[in-house]
């Protein structure tokens, strides 16, 4: 699948100088999805209309995966084959997603599915009038800077966010480890969500008498560093939901392991990486969302530009039975073990 993926990034590079990302748009051809799957199905409301759709995806990682996978699904369940998907992997790199957003918008999709931030500010840059969907977002205001939020955007743009209840983490973290004296939260510094959620951790682990330190990454060359830093300093350790560190967990829980030293995480796939628990929302179920959300805006003409964020009906605990194992951590009968594939 990564070959396949590297290989249509390429085809994306190649739409600057002359080339289409989208041979055959508006064809009767099958998808182009990433993952090399076809559009199946049976017959569609849409008629004989082919959707076209572009999806910038930042960086492949499980949680971002699962929401691509997510809303292709829901696509291919309502519109059969008449639905066709051009995936691109930015590679963490938001030059590269500009690029890609600029050829789709070039190219005349149907709209654009933005999986991350970096994506969604680079698809909002590329068009005022191409629908734009946003998945596996913390945070639409912040992200798209609007100051009076209202819970639309009021512009081409809506979508999914992956925010799952940031005090209600904290209180895990407090629940699995009472005696904790300082945490050490993590993020890379290049993504506005991370910080959002960073930022709104602190406040409560303050309002908690906890102390804490922050750790930023400014790319994936620094990961290590910083986790080195803070296992030398902390005692136990939360990661929000932030794509690159996501792409380097194994890294991460290399350090964190050898110095016995426990990582809250923000989402399940860092949490099978290199955490003992997480509060996690499912990545598959919002962009499952999305392509309903989708369907809504090309089929049935809803105006996106008042389409409500929707966010994940429901959080679980989750944990890693091998870490907690390793560190000694007893996990309440409350929690799920997530399943870690051989």
């Amino acid at each position: 699948m990564k070959k396949m993926r590297k290989k249509l990034f390429a085809l994306a590079m190649a739409s600057v100088m002359g080339m289409s990302v989208l041979a055959g748009c508006g064809s009767d051809g099958g998808s182009s999805s990433g993952n090399g799957s076809s559009t199946s199905g049976g017959d569609s409301a849409s008629g004989d209309k082919k959707y076209v759709i572009g999806i910038c995806q930042l960086v492949e990682h499980e949680a971002l995966d699962q929401a691509t996978k997510g809303f292709e699904d829901a696509l291919k369940e309502l519109l059969g084959e008449n639905v066709e998907f051009v995936f691109q992997n930015a590679q963490n790199e938001q030059t590269n997603a500009g690029t890609i957003c600029n050829a789709f918008v070039a190219d005349k999709v149907d709209l654009i599915l933005a999986n991350a931030t970096s994506p969604l500010q680079a698809a909002a840059s590329a068009t005022a009038d191409i629908p734009i969907l946003g998945t596996s977002i913390t945070d639409y205001a912040e992200a798209l800077d609007i100051a009076d939020w209202t819970g639309a955007t009021g512009v081409n743009i809506s979508g999914t966010s992956d925010l799952a209840p940031l005090d209600e983490q904290e209180k895990m973290l407090l629940e699995l480890f009472p005696d904790v004296q300082t945490v050490g939260i993590l993020y890379c510094s290049a993504e506005p969500n991370s910080a959002y959620q960073a930022e709104k951790f602190a406040e409560y682990l303050t309002a908690d008498g906890i102390a804490y330190k922050e750790y930023t990454a400014a790319d994936s060359n620094e990961i290590q560093t910083i986790a080195s830093a803070a296992v030398q300093e902390c005692d136990v350790i939360y990661i929000p939901t932030d794509n690159t560190l996501a792409a380097y967990t194994e890294a991460i829980n290399n350090i964190c392991l050898a110095a016995k030293v426990p990582v809250i995480a923000g989402e399940e796939g860092i949490c099978k990486g290199c955490g003992v628990a997480t509060l996690s929302i499912s990545y598959y179920d919002i962009g499952y969302a999305t392509g309903k959300m989708a369907y809504e805006v090309l089929v049935n003409g809803a105006d996106i530009s008042t389409m409500e964020i929707q966010y994940a009906p429901n959080v679980t605990k989750k944990y890693n039975a091998a870490i907690c194992e390793e560190l000694g951590v007893t996990i309440p009968d409350d929690y799920v073990a997530i399943v870690v594939e051989e």
